[in-house]
């Protein structure tokens, strides 16, 4: 099995490098004018634009691993620029369904004889996605949805996963530092993601965990599982049907209030995220219905998130900053999350937030949306080493998905509004403000304390500098090697001025005979290309920040 595997790695190895190989050269010119030789090239969003593209095609041409993977990527702007989480944030998992014989084999691997487990079977899928398939039938008189996983699935993606692996030291080469450490955990996360969602038994209990979770909600509807026809490749589930939630002209025929249904929808997803700590984190329209009487019905629990009882706290904590329109406390949530580094420059990412929040306000200082904010700092999250932890990444997604299919139930719907609202029914306000006045408190205790501490001190330390007896001890950090590069540099730089010193005097006593010259001159030869290449890597000494007013207002005429 094992050799089998690696026999199809390296086939599909092959092929996604043939693939990927227009892009690859693109991105080898990119650094290298002509490849070998020739400064870097600079690259603009229209083109950038193109090669997501290119890069949407190829996965969709490499199948069902590959167009997962664009799904994950798509929620990871730590990685990727704005402009290829655009395009590939379209992308759907929607793929011709496998042929009966075949999905009938995993059924029956599963349950037995599909006519004998259920009273009666549709042949004909009414869905396909690249993992797995559904179709209709019944079960003890109900009808219900069976979801089977499409045959041979596992080897494939075993394959790719390894693929995948190979491909990550090249992938560097094209990416930064703190984006290739991006790059190394979202493979891990994949993989793990990835065989989750094949496993149906555990699915099954994500469901019925959020379904327990809403059972005293009229306004959801969750599948109820059915044990008995069910497995880890096999789901069967109970039947509802429904109007997808996108369908507006339907909802209106049926007297349906829209804005309800997307407060409803808002809602569901801030309880799910901050309270219960497990979400459903694929709410694209496909996976959303409602009823004739205006409960919203989840599909597809495939994908699903949890969230630590920290990340919950700061969420809130970002949620409450937002509504305050308070961008310190925005960011210092962030650093607090792990995903933006303490070392950044709170000035350049404060004008960012500013922009961001002057640009969505509109007339109404509290009529803004969340998704153009986040759209705003996912620009930022790809310029700065931030780090994005997997389920927030999730989150980040949702959020946008959730705001794109509220506003397309009601134009004016209003996010930050119900999200207030939810947070202040729920006593979230008065918890943050308890927090505030307790830690107010310490401060107050830590002040108080040092009124009376510090002025003997201070007497202590300057009788020892009247006495001539302080000693100062002085750290120097050098987190990125200045020291080390400019030794080495004087080191080369000595090397090859004692080289050509000695090159130009054997050539200078000897001119009839240059061997002698020749031979130091090509002992010099490491040195001086040591120090070159010293010199060419002094970016990564410098910093210069990316995103200031006027950088913005030019990527915004580009």
């Amino acid at each position: 099995m094992g050799t089998l595997v690696n026999l199809r790695a390296y086939w599909r190895f092959l092929l996604v490098v043939r693939q990927f190989l227009p892009l690859i050269v693109a991105y080898t010119r990119d650094r290298r004018r002509y490849v070998l030789f020739g400064g870097s090239r600079r690259v603009d969003a229209e083109t950038r634009a193109e090669r997501a593209e290119i890069l949407l095609e190829s996965l969709l041409t490499l199948g069902p691993t590959f167009i997962k993977l664009g799904q994950l990527l798509s929620t990871r702007p730590d990685i990727l620029p704005a402009e290829y989480i655009t395009v590939l944030s379209s992308l759907q998992d929607d793929v011709p369904p496998a042929p009966w014989a075949e999905s009938r084999q995993v059924l029956e691997a599963e349950l037995g004889p599909v006519d004998d487990a259920f009273d009666d079977f549709d042949r004909e899928p009414i869905s396909g996605a690249s993992l797995g398939q559904v179709y209709t039938a019944r079960y003890d008189g109900e009808p219900v949805a069976v979801k089977v996983r499409r045959p041979g699935i596992e080897e494939l993606v075993e394959a790719d996963l390894r693929v995948i692996r190979w491909s990550l030291p090249i992938v560097r080469r094209f990416i930064g530092q703190g984006r290739a450490f991006s790059l190394d955990n979202l493979a891990d996360e994949f993989a793990k993601t990835i065989r989750q969602e094949m496993d149906y038994s555990r699915e099954k209990r994500i469901l019925e965990e959020i379904k327990g979770n809403f059972a005293d909600n009229p306004k959801v509807r969750i599948p109820r599982p059915i044990d008995a026809r069910s497995g880890p490749r096999v789901l069967t589930m109970e039947y509802l049907p429904g109007t997808k939630i996108n369908d507006v002209k339907t909802l209106d025929e049926k007297g349906i209030d829209r804005t309800e249904l997307a407060t409803t929808l808002q809602r569901v997803y801030l309880q799910m995220i901050v309270d219960d700590g497990v979400f459903h984190a694929d709410p694209h329209p496909g996976n959303l219905a409602v009823t004739d009487t205006g409960e919203i019905i989840f599909y597809d629990f495939g994908m699903s998130g949890t969230v630590e009882p920290f990340i919950q706290e700061k969420i809130i904590d970002f949620y409450v900053a937002v509504a305050n329109q308070d961008i310190g406390a925005i960011l210092d949530t962030l650093i607090e999350m792990g995903t933006l580094s303490p070392e950044a420059d709170r000035q350049v990412m404060g004008d960012v937030l500013e922009l961001a929040i002057a640009d969505a306000r509109g007339e109404d200082i509290e009529q803004y949306r969340v998704q153009q904010i986040i759209e705003q700092v996912e620009s930022t999250i790809y310029e700065f080493p931030l780090r994005l932890p997997r389920n927030l990444a999730l989150v980040l997604r949702v959020a946008t998905v959730v705001e794109g299919v509220c506003v397309t139930l009601d134009s004016e719907f209003d996010f930050i509004a119900v999200a207030t609202d939810y947070l202040q029914e729920e006593g979230y306000y008065e918890e943050t403000a308890r927090q505030l006045l307790e830690e107010g408190g310490k401060q107050l205790q830590e002040t108080s304390r040092a009124l009376f501490e510090v002025p003997p001190k201070l007497n202590r330390a300057l009788d020892r500098v009247e006495n001539e007896n302080l000693t100062v001890n002085v750290r120097l950090e050098d987190e990125n090697d200045v020291l080390e590069k400019l030794a080495r540099r004087i080191v080369y730089g000595l090397f090859v001025a004692v080289g050509a010193l000695s090159t130009a005097i054997l050539y200078a006593f000897e001119p009839s005979s240059v061997v002698p010259a020749a031979v130091a001159a090509v002992l010099t030869l490491p040195a001086l290309v040591a120090l070159y290449r010293s010199f060419r890597k002094k970016r990564g000494i410098r910093a210069k920040p990316q995103f200031t007013r006027q950088s913005m207002r030019e990527r915004d005429r580009d």
